[in-house]
This record gives structure tokens, sequence and C-alpha cells, in this order.
């Protein structure tokens, strides 16, 4: 029964992914047609499952309260092994933060461990998937940002994973237009558009994993990923000796009770949850998970 229902989900991803690749693409031709003919509508929330419930989720009190919390800790320093630092628990962990709301969720796609691993065709349906939905603020929190993360909840659904510093996920994936696909290749932070059978970069991380240049095929762009992780895969002696933590792990800290939500110093810290509790988020060259 599991195997039947995991085929099932994995079969409607193709085919959203798959009607929204369509759409894009006829949306690519019909820029040349005549100049009145209407617009297309940007296909990308058609390719988001239960996106009314994470629309309901960024929009909640939880929510809100949450990133209340993480802006109320000052921005960590270091390099991500400093001591946790406490978040206050207000009873209003809102309280003398200036008003703000979150803005509608965007996907986040990453590549997947057939296509780096060559196993799987260079085609965009079999190169990306959808991991996550990110969102940033609607303005600056006394001078900071932060980025909300969700998770898809199994049986349908979604829920709160991570609240991060910054913005930098939810920009670049806004950059998604009609006719392409923002995609990250999160090992080295790049992020990249598709554009049909195009790869193209779209920050310094990609341009060096493209080797410097403007663009390439998504053919020749799987052939660098293989390089870059053949012998980093799940299972890899890499691998087995612990040194990959994977994307979309979160690791709790084992300094602090996992009653107690804290922050841990360093650039790659984030608020995340895992199994109810508070933890720190870092990422870690490595694997794809």
């Amino acid at each position: 029964m599991h195997e039947r229902t995991s085929s099932k989900r994995a079969a409607s991803r193709l085919s959203r992914l798959t009607t929204a690749l369509v759409l894009s693409a006829s949306a690519l031709l019909s820029a040349n047609g005549p100049a009145h003919a209407a617009a297309p509508m940007d296909p990308l929330p058609a390719d988001i499952p239960d996106y009314q419930a994470a629309l309901d989720l960024v929009r909640s009190a939880d929510v809100h309260d949450t990133v209340c919390r993480f802006l109320s800790v000052p921005v960590p320093q270091g390099d991500g092994v400093g001591t946790p630092q406490p978040i206050p628990d207000k009873a209003d962990p809102c309280e003398g933060m200036p008003a703000f709301t979150v803005k509608d969720p965007l996907a986040l796609n990453e590549i997947t461990p057939g296509f780096a691993a060559g196993t799987s065709p260079p085609i965009a349906t079999e190169a990306v998937k959808l991991t996550h939905l990110v969102s940033a603020l609607s303005a600056p929190v006394n001078g900071r940002n932060a980025t909300v993360m969700l998770a898809p909840t199994q049986g349908g659904g979604w829920h709160l994973a991570a609240v991060r510093e910054g913005d930098s996920d939810a920009t670049y994936a806004g950059r998604a237009t009609v006719g392409t696909l923002v995609f990250a290749e999160p090992q080295i932070r790049g992020w990249y558009q598709l554009r049909l059978t195009t790869v193209e970069p779209l920050n310094d991380q990609a341009r060096q994993g493209l080797n410097g240049q403007s663009s390439v095929s998504l053919s020749a762009y799987q052939k660098l990923l293989e390089v870059r992780y053949a012998d980093k895969l799940p299972g890899s002696a890499y691998d087995t000796m612990g040194m990959s933590s994977g994307y979309g792990a979160a690791k709790k800290t084992e300094d602090a009770p996992s009653s107690t939500p804290v922050l841990v110093a360093g650039s790659g810290a984030a608020l995340a949850l895992a199994g109810g509790a508070f933890a720190f988020r870092r990422r870690r060259r490595g694997t794809i998970a």
C-alpha cells in the first residue's frame, strides 16, 4: 500500500511539473505572436500541491509568532559552532516589534539525486523537484529580513520547517517567470534558471558551478554534477564516514534542552522545527540528500 501511495504521489508531482512546463513553453511561443494575444497566467501555483493550505499557514498567528521569536535574538555571528542563544519566552513574542506580514510562498526547486548521479535522463521533470516553499517578510523588521520555510507533510499539506536569516532563497525563487523554472544546487548554494533545456546561472556560486559559462545545456550541466557528486552520493564512502548532512536535515542542538527555543551562532543558523521542538539548522557542503 505504501509503495502504491508513493507511486501515485510521484506520478502526481510529475504531472504537475509537466503541466507547468508545457504552459511555460506555450507562453514562450506565444510571446512572438500577435501583440493583442493575452499573456497566460503564471503556472507556478498550479505546480504547488495544497497551495491554499500553505497560504493559510504562512498567514497564521503561529508562524507570525515564531518569526517574532526568531527576530528577538540578535543576528548570529561566528562560524556556526557558537554557544546556543536562548530565545526569550514572552507571552507576546511580537511585543515592541514593527508590524509585518509574510509574503505568499514560492516554490523552492532543487536538483534530484538521480539527476546528479546520472541515472535520470536530462529532462526538466527528472532534473528538479519541489522540496520546500519559501516566504520572505513583507518588509525588514528592525533592519533584518527572514525567510519562512515550509516542508511537505506526509499525507498532504505543509508544515513549518524553519525560519532563516535573510531573504535570498525567496528572492531567487521569485525570479521564476512564465517560460522558466528556477532551481537550487544547495550543496554550493548555487541558483539557476532553466529555460526549456538551457541552464543559466543566477549567482556567483552558480557561475562557478558552470565553470564560468553563461549557459549550458541541461545534459552538460548533468555531466558537471556527476563530476562534483559522483563520489559523495548516499552510500558512498564519503557518506558512510558521516561527512554528509544533506540539505533537508534539521539537526537538534545537543547542548541545550529540546524544549528550549535556541539559536546557534553562525551565518548558516536558523530556527528549525524537528519533532515539535526548535532546533539548529545548518547547511554543509556534501551529498545530495
